[in-house]
């Protein structure tokens, strides 16, 4: 019998991608962004799909359904509802949105023909934005049944929705809708603290740690009516998303005393003070969500998506101060997952394909889901640019290798198989450091990454020793860095009080320091041998080095950039910033074993590609 492939979009908005399963499992998915190398690309994902495709070895003439992760139609009637509603204010952006929709994003189907050069077997499908988020979330999860949370933005007219996985349907059972939301609350924030929307928010997140929540009553007695079950309404009056290009109005700035910060202007106390005030109402809202879903589901497991689920330290609170038993959370929450979520959606709901039940670990394929490339291809472009290089052909050899490296304090590039589909570099993609380095954050920042000194660095650590450095349970793992947790009490450090702002920085705390945040919390990646081995095969060899089973993991680009996808990426971004040693597979490239001419060739120019974000 031959195989049934469905094909998973998601484009037009933020974060096109492409999905691909066979058979109901997933072969490939993809960010276009990787291969455009245009941040959040938001065009139709054509190499995405075609990435897809040739993993697969098929064509579109093999594929039985395409499905779109949301109903454009319906996305314009909740535009245009809202433009006539807000009527005369907001003009200037109706004007601009109008023409975009009536000569394409009301005609995706005729798109879909197009770049996609024909049509699937059957036909399209689209279902709403929200199911595909609770697909997403609750299909490729280990569980059998569970309470199912989605919070972002907007899709079509849902922000925030309540449902119930079990077995191979979703039933939803609750939402909030537009222009009530969370997610873009959360953005207005972003945006008054000088950030910039749908890219920033985690910036905000980061910078919460160093203020003080000394605005938290001003938002809910003014932004928000919160009330005990999660649902909320927001006073429109504060904010002009929904009929304008800003976020925030005169009036929220009067409410706060002050104008929005510009961008790459100096962080002030106030701003981190607001930003924490924003995430403690946040976590607060979500909290409450999440007991709701847990009174009116009665499931012991909760599945999470959307980008407000993408908020590391809200979910950290839910793990350990929620009702539920067990979390699973899409490491693609965000708009990208939603094309993983609208294909398997069509398996199980559409096709009524059973699931095969619930498995010890979960069904993402440890989100490893994109292009890897082989030696031959490698060794071409190191070929190509004359680069000096060591091969290593035996994995042992290779991990004491760099684990030495990493112990005298080199900055490490780590380019290994599958390229990550989510956000977040997972050791595929990834640039690694010794976490017990007092200045390696800062170096990290300021000579890698080239991004704000205050931005936090996550750990990566041995799934069976993560109790041993972060609180929590021995048996809990993080595999897709979407937890936050605080560092043992045993493993901290005193440091001296007063300490205010960015001050904060320049006080260890604790035995891993550059991995630990100003609040002693890290956003922790447990690493064991079925998802990832060569990983915990280097981490285990730094254990034996050194004592520690701990390292610095941050992905693999510079701020403003894409994380890499292919060795040309990689190279490039080796070679334009002081990354001290490039692991591409089996090669290890030495920065200091090149030819001066290409350790400095093109580096203002690499820079200056990508825009600040």
């Amino acid at each position: 019998m031959a195989a049934n492939y469905i094909l998973g979009i998601s484009a037009f908005y933020h974060d096109s991608a492409a999905a691909l399963l066979r058979d109901g499992e997933i072969v490939a998915a993809a960010q276009e962004e990787r291969f455009t190398r245009k941040k959040h690309d938001a065009d139709f994902p054509s190499h995405a799909v075609a990435y897809c495709l040739e993993q697969a070895g098929v064509g579109i003439a093999d594929i039985d359904f395409v499905t779109f992760y949301d109903k454009p139609l319906l996305k314009f009637d909740r535009l245009l509802e809202t433009y006539l509603a807000y009527a005369p204010a907001g003009f200037s952006s109706f004007a601009k949105f109008l023409p975009l929709w009536l000569g394409d994003k009301l005609h995706v189907p005729r798109i879909l023909r197009r770049e996609l050069g024909g049509r699937p077997k059957h036909r399209f499908v689209f279902p709403e934005h929200h199911e595909s988020h609770a697909a997403s979330a609750f299909f490729p999860s280990p569980y059998d049944e569970a309470a199912i949370v989605t919070m972002d933005g907007v899709g079509e007219w849902v922000t925030t929705s309540v449902a119930v996985g079990e077995g191979n349907r979703i039933r939803m059972l609750k939402d909030i809708r537009f222009p009530h939301s969370l997610g873009l609350l959360y953005s207005a924030f972003t945006y008054y603290c000088g950030f910039k929307v749908n890219s920033g928010e985690y910036k905000l997140m980061g910078l919460a740690p160093y203020g003080e929540p000394k605005y938290v009553d001003l938002i809910l007695d003014n932004l928000i009516d919160l009330r005990d079950d999660g649902s909320y309404r927001l006073d429109m009056r504060y904010f002009q998303y929904a009929q304008g290009l800003r976020m925030t109005s005169t009036r929220f700035h009067a409410l706060f005393g002050a104008p929005p910060r510009s961008p790459e202007t100096e962080l002030t106390q106030f701003y981190m003070d607001v930003a924490a005030s924003v995430q403690k109402v946040t976590e607060e809202v979500v909290m409450r969500t999440v007991r709701y879903a847990h009174e009116v589901t009665g499931k012991r497991n909760l599945c999470l998506a959307g980008g407000v689920a993408l908020n590391c330290v809200g979910n950290g609170r839910i793990l350990r101060e929620g009702p539920f038993e067990s979390i699973w959370i899409q490491p693609a929450a965000g708009d990208a997952g939603g094309a993983l979520g609208a294909a398997l959606l069509v398996w199980y709901q559409l096709m009524n394909n059973p699931r095969t039940g619930t498995a010890t670990l979960d069904h993402q394929r440890a989100s490893l889901l994109g292009p890897a490339y082989t030696r031959d291809e490698i060794l071409a472009v190191l070929e190509e640019k004359g680069v000096v290089y060591e091969e290593l052909t035996d994995e042992g050899a290779l991990c004491e290798r760099v684990a030495q490296l990493i112990a005298d304090e080199n900055v490490i590039g780590w380019f290994q198989g599958h390229m990550e589909f989510g956000p977040r570099a997972l050791g595929a993609r990834s640039i690694i450091g010794d976490a017990r380095s007092p200045k390696m954050q800062s170096v990290m920042n300021l000579k890698i990454k080239f991004r704000e000194s205050f931005r936090p660095f996550a750990p990566i650590v041995l799934r069976d020793r993560a109790h041993q450095y972060f609180e929590i349970r021995e048996d809990q793992e993080s595999p897709y860095m979407l937890l936050v947790a605080p560092v043992r009490e045993e493993r901290r450090k005193s440091v001296e009080a007063g300490r205010f702002g960015l001050d904060k920085l320049k006080q260890l705390r604790s035995d891993v320091p550059a991995i630990t945040h100003v609040d002693y919390s890290a956003r922790l990646q447990t690493v064991d041998e079925h998802r990832n081995p060569r990983l915990a095969r280097l981490l285990q060899e730094f254990e034996r080095r050194t004592g520690t089973p701990v390292l610095i993991n941050t992905s693999f680009n510079i701020r403003g950039e894409p994380i890499v996808c292919s060795p040309q990426d990689a190279l490039r971004c080796f070679l334009g910033t002081e990354m001290d040693v490039l692991v591409l597979e089996n090669f290890v490239i030495l920065r200091s074993a090149q030819r001066a001419e290409l350790t400095h060739v093109d580096r203002e120019k690499y820079l200056a590609a990508f825009a600040l974000d």
